[in-house]
Protein backbone atom coordinates (compact mmCIF):
# COMPACT_ATOMS: atom_id res chain seq x y z
CA UNK A 1 0.00 0.00 0.00
CA UNK A 2 2.78 2.16 0.93
CA UNK A 3 4.30 1.48 -2.73
CA UNK A 4 1.38 2.56 -4.41
CA UNK A 5 1.20 5.94 -2.28
CA UNK A 6 4.73 6.49 -3.19
CA UNK A 7 3.72 6.10 -7.09
CA UNK A 8 0.84 8.05 -6.54
CA UNK A 9 2.74 11.04 -5.48
CA UNK A 10 5.13 10.39 -8.25
CA UNK A 11 2.86 10.55 -10.71
CA UNK A 12 1.60 13.76 -9.65
CA UNK A 13 4.74 15.42 -8.89
CA UNK A 14 6.31 14.47 -12.17
CA UNK A 15 3.23 15.94 -14.44
CA UNK A 16 3.16 18.99 -12.25
CA UNK A 17 6.95 19.20 -12.84
CA UNK A 18 6.63 18.67 -16.28
CA UNK A 19 4.00 20.85 -16.95
CA UNK A 20 5.86 23.76 -15.74
CA UNK A 21 8.87 22.89 -18.00
CA UNK A 22 6.57 22.54 -21.13
CA UNK A 23 5.78 26.44 -20.25
CA UNK A 24 8.61 27.42 -22.37
CA UNK A 25 7.42 25.24 -25.05
CA UNK A 26 3.43 27.38 -24.53
CA UNK A 27 5.74 30.57 -24.95
CA UNK A 28 7.55 29.46 -28.41
CA UNK A 29 5.00 28.53 -29.88
CA UNK A 30 2.30 30.61 -28.76
CA UNK A 31 -0.60 28.67 -27.31
CA UNK A 32 -2.33 28.80 -23.79
CA UNK A 33 -0.70 27.41 -21.44
CA UNK A 34 -3.83 25.38 -20.08
CA UNK A 35 -3.74 24.04 -23.40
CA UNK A 36 -0.08 22.37 -22.24
CA UNK A 37 -1.92 21.54 -19.22
CA UNK A 38 -4.85 19.92 -20.54
CA UNK A 39 -2.97 17.85 -23.00
CA UNK A 40 -0.57 16.37 -20.74
CA UNK A 41 -3.45 15.09 -19.10
CA UNK A 42 -4.81 13.00 -21.76
CA UNK A 43 -1.61 12.00 -22.77
CA UNK A 44 -1.36 10.97 -18.81
CA UNK A 45 -5.67 9.06 -18.87
CA UNK A 46 -6.69 5.71 -19.75
CA UNK A 47 -6.51 6.15 -23.33
CA UNK A 48 -2.58 6.77 -22.90
CA UNK A 49 -0.08 6.16 -20.29
CA UNK A 50 -2.85 4.39 -18.70
CA UNK A 51 -3.31 6.46 -15.47
CA UNK A 52 -7.06 5.49 -14.51
CA UNK A 53 -8.86 8.58 -13.28
CA UNK A 54 -13.15 8.68 -13.98
CA UNK A 55 -14.30 10.19 -11.12
CA UNK A 56 -16.49 13.97 -12.35
CA UNK A 57 -17.60 14.03 -8.68
CA UNK A 58 -13.80 14.38 -6.98
CA UNK A 59 -12.69 16.50 -10.62
CA UNK A 60 -15.98 19.25 -10.23
CA UNK A 61 -14.75 19.39 -6.21
CA UNK A 62 -11.03 19.99 -7.66
CA UNK A 63 -11.96 22.69 -10.12
CA UNK A 64 -14.33 24.53 -7.98
CA UNK A 65 -11.71 24.99 -5.00
CA UNK A 66 -8.88 25.90 -7.50
CA UNK A 67 -11.12 28.43 -9.68
CA UNK A 68 -11.97 30.01 -6.17
CA UNK A 69 -8.03 30.39 -5.50
CA UNK A 70 -7.44 31.56 -9.08
CA UNK A 71 -10.57 34.50 -9.04
CA UNK A 72 -9.36 35.61 -5.50
CA UNK A 73 -5.67 36.12 -6.50
CA UNK A 74 -6.69 37.89 -9.96
CA UNK A 75 -9.02 40.12 -7.69
CA UNK A 76 -6.07 40.65 -5.63
CA UNK A 77 -3.44 41.79 -8.44
CA UNK A 78 -6.89 43.95 -10.29
CA UNK A 79 -5.92 47.72 -9.99
CA UNK A 80 -9.34 49.19 -8.84
CA UNK A 81 -8.56 53.08 -10.56
CA UNK A 82 -8.25 50.79 -14.29
CA UNK A 83 -11.35 48.76 -13.23
CA UNK A 84 -13.37 51.55 -12.45
CA UNK A 85 -14.05 53.33 -16.51
CA UNK A 86 -15.19 49.35 -17.51
CA UNK A 87 -16.93 48.78 -14.62
CA UNK A 88 -20.28 49.24 -16.63
CA UNK A 89 -19.24 47.03 -19.51
CA UNK A 90 -17.42 44.79 -17.88
CA UNK A 91 -20.50 44.30 -15.86
CA UNK A 92 -22.67 43.81 -18.80
CA UNK A 93 -20.81 41.85 -20.50
CA UNK A 94 -20.48 39.10 -17.16
CA UNK A 95 -24.12 39.17 -17.11
CA UNK A 96 -26.43 39.90 -19.49
CA UNK A 97 -23.38 38.92 -22.42
CA UNK A 98 -23.40 35.55 -20.67
CA UNK A 99 -27.45 35.03 -20.82
CA UNK A 100 -27.15 36.21 -24.54
CA UNK A 101 -24.64 33.83 -24.98
CA UNK A 102 -25.76 31.23 -23.35
CA UNK A 103 -29.50 31.14 -24.82
CA UNK A 104 -28.42 31.38 -28.61
CA UNK A 105 -26.26 28.42 -27.86
CA UNK A 106 -28.74 26.68 -25.93
CA UNK A 107 -31.28 27.45 -29.26
CA UNK A 108 -28.23 25.57 -31.52
CA UNK A 109 -28.38 23.09 -29.16
CA UNK A 110 -31.64 22.42 -29.27
CA UNK A 111 -32.70 23.20 -32.78
CA UNK A 112 -29.61 21.52 -34.44
CA UNK A 113 -28.09 19.04 -32.57
CA UNK A 114 -31.62 18.26 -31.13
CA UNK A 115 -30.86 18.18 -27.74
CA UNK A 116 -34.01 18.43 -25.39
CA UNK A 117 -34.79 21.90 -24.57
CA UNK A 118 -33.53 22.31 -20.95
CA UNK A 119 -30.37 19.53 -21.91
CA UNK A 120 -29.95 22.59 -24.60
CA UNK A 121 -29.49 25.23 -22.60
CA UNK A 122 -27.89 24.11 -19.81
CA UNK A 123 -24.96 23.01 -22.66
CA UNK A 124 -25.32 26.84 -23.35
CA UNK A 125 -24.52 27.88 -19.64
CA UNK A 126 -21.98 25.26 -18.85
CA UNK A 127 -19.97 27.03 -22.33
CA UNK A 128 -20.91 30.68 -22.00
CA UNK A 129 -17.93 31.74 -19.86
CA UNK A 130 -14.43 33.36 -21.27
CA UNK A 131 -11.09 32.76 -20.24
CA UNK A 132 -9.18 35.62 -20.68
CA UNK A 133 -6.20 34.63 -18.70
CA UNK A 134 -5.28 32.02 -21.81
CA UNK A 135 -5.71 35.26 -23.62
CA UNK A 136 -3.43 37.56 -22.03
CA UNK A 137 -0.55 34.77 -22.07
CA UNK A 138 -0.72 34.08 -26.02
CA UNK A 139 -0.54 38.23 -26.31
CA UNK A 140 2.61 38.58 -23.74
CA UNK A 141 4.43 35.53 -25.47
CA UNK A 142 3.92 37.28 -28.79
CA UNK A 143 4.97 40.68 -26.68
CA UNK A 144 2.07 42.13 -28.23
CA UNK A 145 -0.27 45.02 -25.89
CA UNK A 146 -3.88 46.25 -26.33
CA UNK A 147 -4.74 49.89 -26.82
CA UNK A 148 -7.20 51.70 -24.77
CA UNK A 149 -9.32 49.89 -22.26
CA UNK A 150 -9.79 46.53 -23.89
CA UNK A 151 -6.70 45.25 -21.50
CA UNK A 152 -8.78 45.99 -18.21
CA UNK A 153 -12.64 45.23 -20.11
CA UNK A 154 -10.99 41.64 -20.56
CA UNK A 155 -9.66 41.18 -17.29
CA UNK A 156 -12.44 42.46 -15.33
CA UNK A 157 -15.21 40.57 -17.54
CA UNK A 158 -12.76 37.36 -17.11
CA UNK A 159 -13.01 37.55 -13.60
CA UNK A 160 -16.80 38.23 -13.31
CA UNK A 161 -19.03 36.21 -16.00
CA UNK A 162 -17.86 32.92 -14.25
CA UNK A 163 -20.91 33.42 -11.56
CA UNK A 164 -23.64 33.84 -13.79
CA UNK A 165 -22.28 30.61 -15.82
CA UNK A 166 -22.18 29.00 -12.67
CA UNK A 167 -25.77 30.21 -11.54
CA UNK A 168 -26.88 29.81 -14.74
CA UNK A 169 -25.46 25.61 -14.93
CA UNK A 170 -27.00 25.33 -11.13
CA UNK A 171 -30.11 26.62 -12.31
CA UNK A 172 -30.96 24.54 -15.62
CA UNK A 173 -29.91 21.26 -13.23
CA UNK A 174 -32.43 22.31 -10.91
CA UNK A 175 -35.13 22.27 -13.57
CA UNK A 176 -33.98 18.99 -15.07
CA UNK A 177 -34.26 16.93 -11.39
CA UNK A 178 -36.96 19.30 -10.07
CA UNK A 179 -39.37 19.98 -13.37
CA UNK A 180 -42.69 21.64 -10.73
CA UNK A 181 -39.61 24.37 -10.98
CA UNK A 182 -40.01 27.25 -13.50
CA UNK A 183 -37.98 30.29 -14.91
CA UNK A 184 -39.29 32.32 -12.32
CA UNK A 185 -37.42 30.04 -9.79
CA UNK A 186 -34.20 30.58 -11.59
CA UNK A 187 -34.82 34.28 -11.66
CA UNK A 188 -35.29 34.25 -8.48
CA UNK A 189 -32.59 32.29 -7.98
CA UNK A 190 -30.10 34.35 -9.56
CA UNK A 191 -30.82 38.13 -7.91
CA UNK A 192 -30.54 36.09 -4.62
CA UNK A 193 -26.90 34.45 -5.56
CA UNK A 194 -25.49 37.74 -7.22
CA UNK A 195 -26.57 39.84 -3.86
CA UNK A 196 -25.35 37.41 -1.37
CA UNK A 197 -22.18 36.93 -3.06
CA UNK A 198 -21.59 40.47 -3.67
CA UNK A 199 -22.35 41.62 -0.02
CA UNK A 200 -20.24 38.67 1.44
CA UNK A 201 -17.52 39.61 -1.08
CA UNK A 202 -17.59 42.94 -0.63
CA UNK A 203 -17.72 42.34 3.09
CA UNK A 204 -15.51 40.18 3.70
CA UNK A 205 -12.16 41.73 1.29
CA UNK A 206 -12.62 44.90 4.10
CA UNK A 207 -12.67 42.07 7.03
CA UNK A 208 -10.05 40.38 6.22
CA UNK A 209 -7.76 43.79 5.83
CA UNK A 210 -8.56 45.08 9.57
CA UNK A 211 -7.88 41.72 10.65
CA UNK A 212 -4.83 41.15 9.00
CA UNK A 213 -3.68 44.49 10.39
CA UNK A 214 -4.67 43.92 13.78
CA UNK A 215 -3.04 40.40 14.41
CA UNK A 216 0.65 41.51 14.73
CA UNK A 217 1.04 37.97 13.85
CA UNK A 218 5.22 36.78 15.59
CA UNK A 219 5.90 34.75 12.27
CA UNK A 220 5.59 36.05 8.94
CA UNK A 221 4.95 32.51 7.72
CA UNK A 222 1.51 32.42 9.25
CA UNK A 223 -0.33 35.66 7.33
CA UNK A 224 -0.28 33.49 4.23
CA UNK A 225 -1.99 30.53 5.76
CA UNK A 226 -4.19 32.59 6.87
CA UNK A 227 -5.26 34.21 3.46
CA UNK A 228 -5.61 31.21 2.11
CA UNK A 229 -7.89 29.55 4.93
CA UNK A 230 -9.95 32.68 4.49
CA UNK A 231 -10.59 32.26 0.81
CA UNK A 232 -11.86 28.49 1.53
CA UNK A 233 -13.96 30.07 4.54
CA UNK A 234 -15.86 32.74 2.28
CA UNK A 235 -16.66 30.39 -0.63
CA UNK A 236 -17.92 27.54 2.12
CA UNK A 237 -20.04 29.99 4.07
CA UNK A 238 -21.35 32.08 1.09
CA UNK A 239 -22.06 29.17 -0.68
CA UNK A 240 -24.04 27.51 2.51
CA UNK A 241 -26.34 30.83 2.72
CA UNK A 242 -27.37 30.16 -1.00
CA UNK A 243 -25.01 33.18 -2.77
CA UNK A 244 -22.73 32.73 -5.10
CA UNK A 245 -19.27 31.55 -4.16
CA UNK A 246 -17.24 32.69 -6.90
CA UNK A 247 -18.67 35.81 -7.20
CA UNK A 248 -17.51 36.81 -3.30
CA UNK A 249 -14.51 35.13 -3.51
CA UNK A 250 -13.36 37.41 -6.52
CA UNK A 251 -15.09 40.69 -4.69
CA UNK A 252 -13.08 39.88 -1.85
CA UNK A 253 -9.77 39.96 -3.32
CA UNK A 254 -10.49 42.94 -5.13
CA UNK A 255 -11.47 44.81 -2.09
CA UNK A 256 -8.36 43.41 -0.42
CA UNK A 257 -6.01 43.98 -3.21
CA UNK A 258 -6.83 47.96 -3.37
CA UNK A 259 -5.79 48.30 0.20
CA UNK A 260 -2.96 47.92 2.43
CA UNK A 261 -2.28 45.38 5.03
CA UNK A 262 1.07 43.64 5.95
CA UNK A 263 3.54 41.67 3.83
CA UNK A 264 1.16 42.58 0.67
CA UNK A 265 3.91 42.25 -1.96
CA UNK A 266 4.90 38.73 -0.22
CA UNK A 267 1.26 37.23 0.10
CA UNK A 268 0.30 38.37 -3.56
CA UNK A 269 3.58 36.72 -4.63
CA UNK A 270 2.56 33.72 -2.66
CA UNK A 271 -1.35 33.51 -4.03
CA UNK A 272 -0.03 33.90 -7.53
CA UNK A 273 1.97 30.67 -6.76
CA UNK A 274 -1.14 28.97 -5.34
CA UNK A 275 -3.06 30.27 -8.18
CA UNK A 276 -0.45 28.80 -10.91
CA UNK A 277 -0.42 25.10 -8.77
CA UNK A 278 -4.52 25.31 -8.78
CA UNK A 279 -4.21 26.26 -12.94
CA UNK A 280 -1.83 23.05 -12.86
CA UNK A 281 -3.98 20.67 -10.96
CA UNK A 282 -7.05 21.52 -11.99
CA UNK A 283 -6.06 21.19 -15.80
CA UNK A 284 -4.20 18.11 -15.50
CA UNK A 285 -7.30 16.32 -13.19
CA UNK A 286 -10.09 17.07 -15.62
CA UNK A 287 -7.30 15.97 -18.92
CA UNK A 288 -7.60 13.10 -17.10
CA UNK A 289 -11.23 12.71 -16.68
CA UNK A 290 -11.05 12.55 -20.70
CA UNK A 291 -10.85 9.76 -23.02
CA UNK A 292 -9.26 11.34 -26.47
CA UNK A 293 -10.94 8.18 -28.04
CA UNK A 294 -14.60 8.83 -27.65
CA UNK A 295 -14.10 12.47 -28.77
CA UNK A 296 -14.19 11.28 -32.48
CA UNK A 297 -17.80 10.73 -32.04
CA UNK A 298 -18.33 14.76 -31.50
CA UNK A 299 -16.28 15.87 -33.94
CA UNK A 300 -18.70 17.19 -36.45
CA UNK A 301 -21.08 18.49 -33.41
CA UNK A 302 -18.11 19.89 -31.85
CA UNK A 303 -17.03 21.62 -34.83
CA UNK A 304 -20.19 23.01 -35.53
CA UNK A 305 -21.08 24.12 -32.27
CA UNK A 306 -17.53 25.92 -31.91
CA UNK A 307 -17.91 27.77 -34.91
CA UNK A 308 -21.37 28.97 -34.15
CA UNK A 309 -19.71 30.03 -30.69
CA UNK A 310 -17.01 31.39 -32.51
CA UNK A 311 -18.87 33.47 -34.89
CA UNK A 312 -22.26 34.22 -34.50
CA UNK A 313 -23.54 33.78 -30.94
CA UNK A 314 -20.33 35.49 -29.13
CA UNK A 315 -20.33 38.44 -31.44
CA UNK A 316 -23.88 38.70 -31.06
CA UNK A 317 -23.75 38.76 -27.66
CA UNK A 318 -20.83 41.26 -27.42
CA UNK A 319 -22.71 43.88 -29.99
CA UNK A 320 -26.29 43.96 -28.72
CA UNK A 321 -24.81 43.84 -24.84
CA UNK A 322 -22.75 47.21 -25.73
CA UNK A 323 -24.48 49.07 -28.45
CA UNK A 324 -23.95 52.51 -26.62
CA UNK A 325 -20.37 52.09 -24.71
CA UNK A 326 -17.26 53.89 -26.22
CA UNK A 327 -15.53 50.71 -27.80
CA UNK A 328 -15.73 51.19 -31.55
CA UNK A 329 -16.14 48.25 -33.93
CA UNK A 330 -12.80 46.95 -33.89
CA UNK A 331 -12.45 47.18 -30.36
CA UNK A 332 -15.70 44.98 -30.14
CA UNK A 333 -14.56 42.45 -33.12
CA UNK A 334 -11.72 42.00 -31.24
CA UNK A 335 -13.42 41.60 -27.74
CA UNK A 336 -15.80 38.93 -29.71
CA UNK A 337 -12.74 37.15 -30.82
CA UNK A 338 -11.10 36.88 -27.73
CA UNK A 339 -13.58 34.88 -26.17
CA UNK A 340 -11.52 31.98 -25.50
CA UNK A 341 -13.02 28.63 -24.15
CA UNK A 342 -11.03 27.61 -21.10
CA UNK A 343 -11.25 26.20 -17.50
CA UNK A 344 -14.70 27.26 -15.70
CA UNK A 345 -16.54 25.48 -18.81
CA UNK A 346 -14.81 22.38 -18.40
CA UNK A 347 -15.48 22.39 -14.72
CA UNK A 348 -19.08 23.24 -14.76
CA UNK A 349 -19.24 20.35 -17.26
CA UNK A 350 -18.54 18.00 -14.56
CA UNK A 351 -21.82 19.31 -12.83
CA UNK A 352 -24.27 17.48 -14.84
CA UNK A 353 -22.25 14.40 -14.41
CA UNK A 354 -22.37 14.84 -10.35
CA UNK A 355 -25.92 15.50 -10.56
CA UNK A 356 -26.77 12.54 -12.41
CA UNK A 357 -28.17 14.25 -15.49
CA UNK A 358 -29.27 11.96 -18.43
CA UNK A 359 -27.08 13.64 -20.95
CA UNK A 360 -23.69 14.69 -19.21
CA UNK A 361 -21.66 12.47 -21.06
CA UNK A 362 -22.62 14.10 -24.35
CA UNK A 363 -22.55 17.68 -22.97
CA UNK A 364 -18.97 17.28 -21.53
CA UNK A 365 -17.33 15.81 -24.20
CA UNK A 366 -18.84 19.12 -27.17
CA UNK A 367 -17.92 21.08 -24.08
CA UNK A 368 -14.13 19.86 -24.13
CA UNK A 369 -14.04 19.24 -27.39
CA UNK A 370 -15.23 23.62 -27.91
CA UNK A 371 -12.73 24.44 -25.57
CA UNK A 372 -9.72 22.97 -27.92
CA UNK A 373 -10.79 24.44 -30.52
CA UNK A 374 -11.41 27.35 -29.55
CA UNK A 375 -8.19 27.83 -27.36
CA UNK A 376 -6.55 26.02 -30.80
CA UNK A 377 -8.02 27.98 -33.70
CA UNK A 378 -8.65 31.81 -31.04
CA UNK A 379 -5.20 31.32 -29.65
CA UNK A 380 -3.93 30.84 -32.41
CA UNK A 381 -4.81 33.55 -33.79
CA UNK A 382 -5.15 36.62 -31.62
CA UNK A 383 -1.72 38.20 -32.71
CA UNK A 384 -2.86 38.75 -35.90
CA UNK A 385 -6.33 39.54 -34.63
CA UNK A 386 -4.50 42.62 -32.95
CA UNK A 387 -2.33 43.53 -35.80
CA UNK A 388 -5.42 43.23 -38.21
CA UNK A 389 -7.63 45.31 -36.34
CA UNK A 390 -4.83 47.55 -35.05
CA UNK A 391 -5.25 47.89 -31.90
CA UNK A 392 -1.74 46.35 -30.66
CA UNK A 393 0.00 48.64 -28.40
CA UNK A 394 3.64 48.55 -26.49
CA UNK A 395 3.07 46.49 -23.36
CA UNK A 396 3.27 47.18 -20.48
CA UNK A 397 5.54 44.60 -17.94
CA UNK A 398 5.06 44.83 -14.28
CA UNK A 399 8.50 45.96 -12.31
CA UNK A 400 9.98 43.35 -10.02
CA UNK A 401 12.26 44.37 -7.25
CA UNK A 402 15.15 42.51 -5.41
CA UNK A 403 13.46 44.38 -2.22
CA UNK A 404 10.15 44.99 -0.56
CA UNK A 405 8.47 47.88 1.44
CA UNK A 406 5.91 47.57 3.46
CA UNK A 407 3.58 50.49 3.24
CA UNK A 408 1.82 51.01 6.71
CA UNK A 409 -1.29 53.24 6.76
CA UNK A 410 -0.56 54.86 10.18
CA UNK A 411 2.63 55.98 8.18
CA UNK A 412 2.98 59.66 5.95
CA UNK A 413 5.58 57.79 3.76
CA UNK A 414 5.33 55.25 1.20
CA UNK A 415 7.19 53.70 -2.11
CA UNK A 416 5.14 54.81 -4.78
CA UNK A 417 5.87 53.90 -8.56
CA UNK A 418 6.38 56.59 -11.05
CA UNK A 419 6.74 55.66 -14.61
CA UNK A 420 8.85 58.01 -17.09
CA UNK A 421 6.75 58.48 -20.41
CA UNK A 422 8.56 59.19 -23.11
CA UNK A 423 7.24 62.64 -24.04
CA UNK A 424 8.51 63.61 -20.40
CA UNK A 425 11.17 66.74 -20.00
CA UNK A 426 12.52 64.78 -17.35
CA UNK A 427 13.97 62.23 -19.96
CA UNK A 428 17.38 63.10 -20.75
CA UNK A 429 18.18 64.69 -17.38
CA UNK A 430 20.41 63.96 -14.65
CA UNK A 431 18.79 63.31 -11.21
CA UNK A 432 19.92 66.72 -9.79
CA UNK A 433 18.39 68.78 -12.51
CA UNK A 434 14.76 67.56 -11.50
CA UNK A 435 12.94 69.92 -9.38
CA UNK A 436 12.08 67.03 -6.78
CA UNK A 437 10.83 67.72 -3.63
CA UNK A 438 13.48 67.91 -0.75
CA UNK A 439 11.37 65.57 1.51
CA UNK A 440 11.21 63.06 -1.56
CA UNK A 441 13.91 59.84 -2.60
CA UNK A 442 14.46 57.87 -5.27
CA UNK A 443 15.65 54.67 -4.17
CA UNK A 444 15.86 52.54 -7.17
CA UNK A 445 15.15 52.38 -11.21
CA UNK A 446 14.43 49.42 -13.09
CA UNK A 447 14.86 49.97 -16.64
CA UNK A 448 14.52 46.76 -18.69
CA UNK A 449 15.65 43.67 -16.69
CA UNK A 450 18.03 45.95 -14.96
CA UNK A 451 18.08 47.49 -11.45
CA UNK A 452 20.05 50.42 -11.20
CA UNK A 453 20.82 52.69 -7.68
CA UNK A 454 20.83 56.23 -8.76
CA UNK A 455 23.11 59.06 -8.07
CA UNK A 456 22.46 62.48 -8.26
CA UNK A 457 24.24 62.36 -12.03
CA UNK A 458 21.93 59.48 -13.56
CA UNK A 459 20.10 60.25 -16.50
CA UNK A 460 17.11 59.34 -16.73
CA UNK A 461 15.57 57.42 -19.76
CA UNK A 462 11.78 56.85 -21.67
CA UNK A 463 10.02 54.16 -20.13
CA UNK A 464 12.36 53.99 -16.91
CA UNK A 465 10.02 52.83 -13.92
CA UNK A 466 10.94 54.92 -10.57
CA UNK A 467 10.57 53.97 -7.19
CA UNK A 468 10.37 57.29 -4.95
CA UNK A 469 9.60 57.37 -1.18
CA UNK A 470 7.09 59.82 -1.13
CA UNK A 471 4.38 61.41 1.36
CA UNK A 472 1.14 62.47 0.83
CA UNK A 473 2.25 65.85 0.85
CA UNK A 474 4.55 65.68 -2.18
CA UNK A 475 3.31 62.87 -4.19
CA UNK A 476 1.57 65.12 -6.75
CA UNK A 477 4.84 67.41 -6.95
CA UNK A 478 7.25 64.03 -7.86
CA UNK A 479 4.81 63.33 -10.21
CA UNK A 480 4.97 66.19 -11.79
CA UNK A 481 8.89 66.64 -12.06
CA UNK A 482 9.06 63.29 -13.55
CA UNK A 483 5.40 63.19 -16.23
CA UNK A 484 5.55 66.63 -17.01
CA UNK A 485 5.38 67.00 -20.87
CA UNK A 486 8.66 69.37 -22.28
CA UNK A 487 7.82 72.99 -22.54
Amino acid sequence: MLEAFDLTVLTIASLIIISIVMLRASSRIGVPTLLIFLTLGMIAGSDGLGIPFDDAVLAQKVGVIALAFILFSGGLESDWPTIRPVLLPGALLGTVGIVLTASLLGLFAIFVLNFPPVAGMLLGAVVSSTDAAAVFNVLRTKQIGLKGELKSLLEFESGSNDTMAVILTVGFIGLMQTPDHDIIDLIVTIFKQIILGAVVGLATGKGLQLLINALHLEYEGLYPVLLSSSILLIYAATNMIGGNPFLAVYLAGLVLGNTTFVHKRSQIRFLDGIAWLMQIVMFLTLGLLVYPTRLADYVLPGIAFSLFLMFVARPLAVFLTLPFCRLNIREKLLTSWVGLRGAAPIILATFPFAAGIKESDQIFNIVFFTVLTSLILQGSTLPLAVKLLKLEAPLIRKASYPFEYENKEASNTRLQEFIVPYNSAATGKRIFELKMPEDSLITLIYRGESHLVPTGRTILEPGDVILVLVNNDNAKAVAAALTMPPA
